[in-house]
């Protein structure tokens, strides 16, 4: 079983930028899909984004498009959001989440889950 460990939240002015950080340990997770998700108060857990295994295709909720960038360093077994022009309406805790299967978008496909991290974007 994987661990899965975020870190790089925090408290931002809207506008500004953070990069999340999440660390597998226990074996690699390059032969797997990984994203990550954002639970705001009251909201139910959502997608943000993720990126295959195979190829790296990305894929990005609407909302986030063009501000948001997902990466992976198999090497470092280490999954990575750069996020910019950050808006109040990002404020969640951001989870990262692995999934067996080559693409992966809903939350059912993800079976292993980090604690998540804290991003709040003030006004």
């Amino acid at each position: 079983q994987v661990q899965l460990v975020e870190s790089g939240g925090g408290l931002v002015q809207a506008g500004g930028s953070l990069r999340l950080s999440c660390a597998a340990s226990g074996r690699t997770f390059s032969a797997y899909t990984v994203g990550w998700f954002r639970q705001a108060p009251g909201k139910e857990r959502e997608f943000v984004a993720a990126i295959g295994w195979i190829g790296g295709s990305t894929y990005y909720t609407d909302s986030v498009k063009g501000r948001f960038a997902i990466s992976r360093d198999n090497a470092k077994n280490t999954l990575y959001l750069q996020m910019n022009s950050l808006k109040p309406e990002d404020t969640a805790v951001y989870y990262c989440a692995e999934s067996p299967s080559p693409i992966a978008t809903m939350l059912s496909d993800f079976d292993s889950w980090g604690q998540g991290t804290q991003v709040t974007v003030s006004s």
